[in-house]
């Protein structure tokens, strides 16, 4: 019997969860499934470009998985590119993050604000709109070592117990206050 996964932090979920290829419809296409922690892989390693080390300590698993999944996710991506496929983005063993940080570019003021909040439209501080999210440089929460910054994520059946006892979403996960099903 294969190892039950941990639960992978996930700092931003996907702002969509389907994309298709433009002037077909949705019902005339296979599809890919890919999964939340494979998009929160792309997003840290590609998007972001953090190196694969800094990208496992944000979402709490070792250097080889993280590996593993964004190689799996890159995978899946040139797949559906490929053969014009559609991509679901949606399941996975997830928790996510129970605060955004961010950081103001032009004061340097740092503040949090609670996951599921809308994204603030200045800085407190110094009204700037010149901002951007920022992370624990170290993958860990604000409490240290053993603290993490995640919370378990919501959803219907399915749930697991995660690492270190704590439940955590398996199979379809709630995105963004919704259940994706």
């Amino acid at each position: 019997m294969p190892r039950p996964k941990r639960c992978r932090c996930v700092h931003m979920a996907p702002g969509r969860t389907v994309f298709k290829p433009a002037g077909v419809p949705a019902k005339a296409l296979r599809e890919v499934v890919l999964s939340v922690d494979e998009f929160e892989s792309l997003r840290l390693a590609d998007s972001l470009g953090l190196y694969q080390e800094q990208a496992a300590q944000q979402m709490r698993v070792s250097r080889q998985t993280f590996g593993r999944i964004v190689e799996s996710a890159r995978r899946k991506i040139a797949l559906a590119l490929v053969e014009g496929w559609a991509i679901r983005i949606e399941g996975g063993s997830i928790e996510m993050a129970e605060t955004r940080r961010f950081q103001c570019a032009q004061c340097g003021h740092t503040w949090e604000v609670p996951f599921g909040a809308a994204r603030p439209s200045e800085c407190p501080a110094c009204q700037s709109a010149n901002f951007h999210r920022a992370f624990e440089p170290s993958g860990q929460g604000p409490g240290g070592p053993g603290r993490g910054r995640c919370r378990r994520g919501a959803g219907g059946g399915g749930r697991g117990i995660g690492r270190g006892g704590r439940r955590c979403v398996r199979g379809r996960a709630a995105v963004g206050g919704e259940q994706t099903e």
